[in-house]
């Protein structure tokens, strides 16, 4: 009876097993632990936090301050370079770079402003943001284009549920320093030195590209996904409005941490679910009979033979084809893109940038000002998933365009820029929601749309191409406009106060007429843009009536027909089934762990 009883154990313990090893393989993981990546990867809006410390500390001007923040933008959104590598490359490589770009950055600017080392050159500081700004499109290209050619059905989820864990980051990680460090601003470059270099270690393995199999239930997964996140930004929303009426202890920060790394780590259970119920697919699928893969195979081999390296540049394919990298960046829809939110994007990142900097200038306290910061991480958080379901929902059901819901987004963002420009009083409040709404709305819908007019092919080069257009504009509307004009600003008082500007010293203007002039430019800027967008709705209106993911639909049943013999249930025969809502898997764990091992 004890050898049985020791049989019986072992043989759990070897089940147990196997499935933490399915699961660690699956799909589903690997999206939770992108999820993870990214909601440590936004460590770029936390520049308004420490950005008064690298000022006052290095003697800067606003100019310089705001030409810093230029390329911090530059490098956040200068993501050719792992787009490119990521095409020769496995994601793991690109997140390894990513890790140590990160800590290099980050660490000589918390060494500079803490006076570890010599004050370095301007030009120094430039390079140190630039490289830890940069370092966030590494991991950011290779969990999110992964993901994308993952779920390439419903890729609208997958960047609106990634992105927005990047737009919830800052707040998440706020709380975490708090909970450590306290107020110490300084200690907090050292945090985001730390963190986001070492979380995407520990899944290196974990984020890579697996066959797609046609999962009919997909869609309410990831709203499973959706209802948790929705509920990390809620509880954060509920934390933020306490923080501003009372003063959190130190026990208090860590309470709402240890809540905000329960609520991180929930949705692991999604994927436990998921992949029992993947389990018992599979025992059936030995009940069912072998469809033709015959016909399957012919099928794949014509869709393969339909690409050729040969178009000219200038003779696309159609619009949802793939694209070479060429075709795309001298399409005129490339064009109109990067018009569009040079204007959209760069006046929001402007707003954004200078956040902490308005709040001052019109008298806010201190503890409001971060209140801003964190309004702006919640609500980019949210228009970040909004625009990603909503955008997916409305062109499924309504073929209603993802440009459309774009070009009304840069429309909105043109109005919270004459809030700050007219200096609406108690508006920020109002404005950081829009602003980060905005912000956060428009770069799902941007990727998306170029996922789905270029094709997925040349993805990871094609994504970060079309980011290009943040840095410009936050080059354009951040130092050339609002900087300058903050400056000039601030020279006209300290002359009517009858003083000189001191070398070293900072500039600092206040009332409403630092920001107004800026502003009133970045709001028509804006408004341009939303016009600009409007003729990509016009020249695309065609293709967004059609069905443009038939095609990978085809293909994901075609893949699921040949897989058979690895035990995966053909994708007809699970759309019969009678619980449709559970998604099949696509390979084995064995298949899986012997793709890691590679």
């Amino acid at each position: 009876m004890a050898e049985s009883n020791g049989c019986d154990y072992s043989g759990f313990w070897r089940q147990t097993r196997n499935f933490g090893l399915q699961i660690l393989v699956s799909r589903w993981f690997m999206l939770f632990a992108s999820l993870l990546i990214m909601s440590v990867n936004g460590t770029g809006y936390m520049f308004g936090i420490y950005s008064g410390d690298i000022k006052s500390s290095l003697g800067y001007d606003q100019t310089t301050l705001n030409t810093i923040g230029f390329f911090k933008d530059l490098g956040g959104n200068l993501g050719v370079l792992p787009g490119l590598i990521y095409e020769v490359t496995p994601p793991w490589m690109v997140l390894s770079i990513g890790s140590v770009m990160n800590f290099f950055g980050n660490f000589m600017i918390w060494l500079a402003v803490t006076g570890r080392i010599s004050k370095p050159h301007v030009w120094q500081m430039f390079l140190y943001i630039c490289i830890a700004a940069n370092s966030q499109s590494f991991p950011n290209t290779a969990a999110l284009v992964t993901c994308v050619k993952n779920f390439p059905e419903s890729r609208g989820s997958v960047i609106g549920l990634l992105k927005g864990f990047i737009g919830l980051s800052g707040a998440i990680i706020t709380q975490l320093y708090h909970a450590i460090y306290g107020d110490d601003s300084k200690a907090l470059i050292l945090f985001i030195a730390c963190l986001p270099t070492v979380v995407p270690l520990v899944f290196l393995r974990m984020i890579r590209i697996m066959k797609v199999v046609r999962c009919p239930g997909e869609l309410k997964v990831f709203y499973n996904f959706l209802y948790i996140a929705l509920g990390l930004a809620g509880f954060m929303m509920i934390i933020i409005v306490v923080q501003n009426r009372t003063s959190f202890t130190r026990t208090t920060y860590s309470f709402s941490a240890l809540v905000v790394l329960i609520l991180l780590f929930l949705p692991i259970a999604i994927v436990i679910k998921e992949e029992l119920n993947s389990l018992k697919i599979k025992d059936s699928a030995e009940n069912l009979p072998p469809p033709a893969a015959a016909a399957a195979e012919a099928a794949t081999e014509e869709t393969l033979g339909a690409d050729s390296c040969l178009i000219n540049i200038f003779n696309p394919p159609q619009r949802g084809e793939d694209y070479t990298i060429l075709q795309a960046i001298f399409s005129i829809d490339m064009l109109i893109i990067f018009t569009a939110t040079t204007c959209g994007v760069g006046g929001a990142l402007a707003a954004i940038d200078n956040l902490g900097q308005i709040g001052s200038s019109l008298g806010y306290p201190k503890h409001s000002i971060a209140t801003f910061i964190s309004l702006v991480s919640i609500w980019n958080f949210l228009g970040r998933v909004l625009a990603g379901f909503v955008s997916e929902s409305l062109l499924t059901k309504y073929n209603f365009p993802r440009p459309l819901m774009l070009s009304l987004v840069i429309l909105l963002a043109s109005v919270g820029h004459l809030l700050i420009a007219f200096a609406v009083p108690n508006s920020l409040y109002l404005n950081s929601i829009i602003m980060g709404f905005c912000l956060g709305a428009q770069l799902p819908l941007v990727s998306t749309i170029i996922s789905e007019i270029f094709g997925l092919k040349h993805y990871s080069t094609l994504y970060n191409v079309g980011s290009v257009s943040s840095p410009v504009g936050s080059y354009i509307f951040n130092v050339k406009v609002a900087g300058k004009l903050y400056d000039r600003e601030a020279l006209k008082q300290m002359k009517g106060l009858g003083l000189g500007r001191e070398a070293g010293k900072a500039l600092n203007c206040s009332g409403v007429e630092c920001y107004k002039m800026g502003f009133v430019i970045i709001s028509v800027a804006t408004l341009f843009g939303f016009l600009v967008s409007l003729v990509l709705v016009i020249r695309t209106r065609k293709f967004y009536n059609g069905d443009i993911y038939k095609r990978f639909r085809e293909d994901a049943i075609a893949t699921a027909e040949i897989n058979t013999g690895n035990n995966v249930v053909p994708a007809r025969s699970v759309e019969a089934s009678a619980n449709p809502a559970v998604p099949n898997i696509s390979i084995s764990a064995a298949t899986n762990m012997k793709s890691i091992a590679n």
